[in-house]
């Protein structure tokens, strides 16, 4: 016999661990049974839109890398992206390469956290994770060799890249490659097949297709609904027009499958970096613009990239002078997590935990 119970309002967070950052969830419970759930974020609130309309074109990179600080160099990517348009100029071809070469070694950093940190949520206690930083710190090594730094990176410029790659660049990202496979079959072996993980996620917090659209979610989250939706193939730039990948999808749109095409696409971002590594050609890796750069009074542009967890943009408005009259910043973990209700409602509270965890969000690039 079933025992009644009153609903009790639960606060989770913001210092819970589970919530990935400054973030809460006031929670209503029925037993550990969710009937309501209300999201509540701000704590991480730093003015970026603000501030980057007090600095200058070029020192607003830097301010970009502090978003989503797992995956600055696409940061970097989407806002550079915005300015060259509001500019009307062209990258340079080999800086096209060098941009796509370490962005997509920077979505495989990021959803090597995303996998591992949802590993930990299921309870692992570390030994996935720590394989993901494993692969991820060989990454940052590349990164370090590129421009001196490893997680807040401001490597791209408006008009390309900061430097071109030195020359013992090439060979450690080809000691990479060659050794990644090896490394990454190690993390795939122990959790794709893993009882624990299939029971736990497979089934658990479905998203279906229509609500992700109506909800405008994006990324991994939005393919693994089914919908085979990516900015690289729908709207090409730098240099994604000239290589050839997959968009990995699923169709249950649960737990299971929001980390799965995770893991898909880092196998597709290293085939992508392969191919930019054989077609990249000597030459200029960045524009000769001014060092203060104007755009025309009453320009708009919106920089738009696919970056690690979705849709990413800037949008850029000026006065002729030389900081932006506006910028508006789009950020898919914001937008990913209009979906939380329709995730957790229904389910227990260990499962929220995880679901949580499916989304990678990350509160850098929510509250700004």
């Amino acid at each position: 016999m079933p025992i009644r119970t009153e609903p009790m309002t639960i606060n989770l967070g913001p210092q819970h661990p589970s919530t990935h950052g400054v973030f809460r969830l006031r929670v209503t419970f029925d037993g550990e049974e969710i009937l309501e759930v209300e999201p509540i974020f701000g704590y991480l609130h730093r003015g970026t839109e603000k501030l980057a309309e007090e600095r200058n074109y070029v020192q607003i990179v830097t301010l970009t890398d502090r978003l989503d600080y797992v995956s600055s160099m696409i940061n970097n990517q989407a806002y550079c992206i915005g300015v060259e348009k509001l500019l009307g100029v062209e990258v340079p071809l080999r800086g096209q390469y060098l941009r796509t070469i370490t962005a997509e070694l920077q979505r495989i950093a990021s959803h090597l956290m995303g996998i591992g940190f949802f590993m930990q949520d299921l309870g692992t206690l570390g030994t996935p994770l720590m394989y993901c930083f494993r692969t991820r710190e060989r990454i940052l090594d590349l990164f370090e060799m590129l421009c001196g730094a490893r997680v807040t990176v401001s490597y791209m410029r408006p008009g390309g890249v900061f430097a071109d790659a030195p020359e013992d660049f090439w060979p450690a990202l080809a000691r990479f490659m060659e050794d990644w496979e090896t490394e990454f079959g190690e993390i795939e072996q122990l959790i794709l097949e893993n009882e624990i993980v299939l029971m736990r996620c497979r089934g658990v917090s479905p998203l279906p297709l229509e609500t992700a659209i109506n909800c405008s979610v994006s990324g991994p989250v939005l393919r693994a609904s089914g919908l085979a939706w990516d900015w690289r193939k729908m709207d090409p730039y730098d240099a994604y027009d000239k290589v050839e990948f997959d968009v990995p999808t699923a169709t249950n749109g649960d737990n299971y499958d929001r980390f799965w095409v995770r893991i898909q696409e880092i196998h597709q971002s290293a085939r992508i970096i392969r191919q930019c590594v054989e077609q990249i050609e000597p030459g200029e890796v960045r524009l000769k613009l001014p060092l203060v750069l104007r755009a025309e009074p009453g320009a708009e542009a919106y920089g738009r990239v696919e970056a690690s967890k979705g849709e990413l943009a800037f949008y850029l408005v000026s006065d002729g002078g030389i900081s932006p009259y506006r910028c508006k910043i789009r950020s898919p973990s914001q937008i990913n997590l209009t979906v939380t209700e329709h995730l957790l409602v229904g389910w227990k509270l260990a499962d929220m935990i995880v679901t949580l965890g499916s989304l990678d969000i990350n509160m850098g690039e929510v509250d700004r």
